[in-house]
């Protein structure tokens, strides 16, 4: 094969940042209220990846306590410097509260990776890190502009010098640049790189939705002043209709490679059943050429393709991820998350090995807090997953099951409680059982397909012998661009007291999600 298809990393896998090391690449997406955090992926040929880790993988090192939807690990930049690994990141604590900037270290990129280093007097979002030829470390981010904003979102990238003895900046801050296109707002994502003696500061603008774009501006001096590219943006597509397969791209980040070929990773969306995102923000790889000084985009075409051609580096693909999780390890997959930092003992592998159990929690899943929840995101568009359940709630109040979930106040939950099953929409905070069946016996089976937007539940008391409990349901409000947030969907499993004291549990033998398209 001579091409290859996009997104290069399927599901929420947003803000996607590379560095190389020899022939090995590295790559680290978002994560923002799951745990662990910053899932980092190694790579030979740029297009097949394996996750390797989490950056974030320990409660000391992230404490998501209380952090809302869609807040928490913004965008991280990784680099790799005289046998170091460095990834510095934003904890975004609220809509209105701090965000707080820092980095950790680590010898080998799976781990184990430091304790953070906050930085003090280090403003905004998407902090990057770049390493000068004179052994200076510069730490860059975005801000309010000083003389205050002209516009809505109007923000400016600044820069300042990181002493990596005091793991702290130093020095003066410089204001470097607020954008190419006056009055595109978002001015963020900073990353800057040195080629052929020329300082390039590549950025993102226009927000991360339908009018996102990359931009460029370049300087002989690392503190400016920056010049435009008078081709900006070199990357959009805002102006391909919102029908485009590839939507909202933006948030990007360049490698060479060993061939002296240069490519970019991005984010960007597939929408389907409308202007609706369930997979939220994936990763992407694009061509970049260099043309009098200056970065060009998949020459002769300028935007992110479906299917394109590869690097020229030799394949190396890994084992794929099993279909089916029958949980008979001592741990949990990579691909497994919870929801914040687990607290309390209530998830095991080894209490019933071959299962994984559940404790029930008093807490919920509609709570900005630790719920019950282990979750892996949804890759496809058309898929399927299954699982089987053992559980025998004692009062009321108590209920476990399968959920999809984009936030707290969206969500399909498949439940079991006292006699009977239940499918719960939740949309915008409210809930209704759109389907109700009695139901007394402890084993279940769960099983729910999607077609698109439409999504099937099934369940049944014996394996394979399924039957439909609701067909044809909604699946837009699994979506972002309904629900509002940066996150795409995940399918859980999930056991709650719902407010309770409960010493019951519910145990999981298996979860399988397959691809259907």
């Amino acid at each position: 094969m001579t091409t290859f298809k996009n997104p290069i990393i399927p599901g929420f896998y947003p803000d996607p940042s590379i560095c190389r090391v020899g022939d090995d690449y590295f790559l680290v997406t978002s994560s923002f209220e799951y745990f662990p955090g910053i899932p980092i992926f190694h790579s030979k040929d740029l297009v097949n990846w394996r996750q390797i880790g989490h950056v974030l993988d320990r409660p000391s090192q992230l404490d998501l306590d209380s952090t809302p939807n869609s807040k928490g690990i913004y965008a991280a930049t990784i680099r790799y410097h005289n046998g170091i690994f460095y990834v510095i990141t934003t904890f975004v604590e609220s809509q209105t509260g701090a965000r707080r900037n820092f980095f950790v270290t680590a010898e080998k990129p799976d781990g184990p990776w430091s304790e953070p280093y906050w930085l003090m007097d280090c403003p905004g979002i998407d902090s990057s890190l770049f390493f000068d030829e004179d052994g200076k470390v510069y730490v860059t981010a975005n801000r309010r502009p000083p003389g205050g904003q002209l516009y809505p979102k109007h923000m400016e990238i600044w820069l300042q010098e990181l002493d990596l003895d005091t793991k702290q900046l130093t020095g003066d801050k410089y204001s470097l640049w607020d954008g190419a296109l006056k009055n595109i707002h978002a001015q963020e994502a900073p990353h800057i790189y040195k080629v052929d003696g020329m300082y390039y500061l590549i950025i993102a603008e226009g927000g991360t939705g339908f009018t996102h774009s990359i931009t460029v501006a370049r300087s002989k001096s690392i503190t400016g002043p920056y010049e435009g590219a008078k081709t900006n943006p070199i990357l959009t597509h805002r102006h391909l209709g919102r029908e485009y397969p590839i939507t909202n791209v933006g948030h990007g980040d360049i490698v060479d490679t060993v061939n002296g070929e240069w490519w970019m990773v991005c984010l960007g969306t597939r929408p389907y059943g409308g202007a609706y995102r369930n997979l939220g923000r994936e990763t992407f790889l694009v061509s970049l050429k260099w043309e009098e000084g200056w970065p060009v985009i998949n020459p002769g075409k300028g935007i992110v393709e479906t299917e394109g051609k590869k690097p020229n580096l030799p394949e190396k693909k890994w084992p794929s991820l099993p279909a089916c999780d029958h949980f008979d390890t001592s741990e949990l997959g990579m691909h497994w998350n919870f929801i914040r930092t687990p607290r309390g003992d209530f998830w095991s592998l080894k209490e019933r090995p071959g299962y994984l159990r559940l404790r029930l929690k008093p807490v919920t899943l509609t709570e900005n807090a630790n719920p019950a929840f282990v979750g892996l995101r949804q890759r496809d568009i058309n898929f399927a997953a299954r699982t089987k359940m053992e559980f025998s709630p004692k009062h009321e109040f108590e209920v476990a099951g399968l959920i999809l979930l984009q936030n707290a106040d969206f969500q399909y939950r498949v439940e079991r409680v006292q006699s009977e099953l239940r499918l719960i929409k939740r949309e915008a905070g409210k809930e209704e059982a759109i389907a109700i069946r009695p139901y007394e016996q402890k084993e279940i089976y769960f099983k729910v397909e999607a077609s698109g937007q439409s999504y099937n539940f099934y369940i049944a008391s014996k394996a394979e012998q399924w039957e439909i409990l609701k067909e044809n349901v909604d699946g837009r409000i699994l979506s972002s661009d309904f629900a509002g947030g940066f996150t795409g969907a995940y399918l859980g499993l999930y056991a709650s007291s719902n407010g309770h004291e409960s010493s019951n549990f519910a145990d999981f033998d298996y979860f399988e999600y397959i691809n259907l398209e």
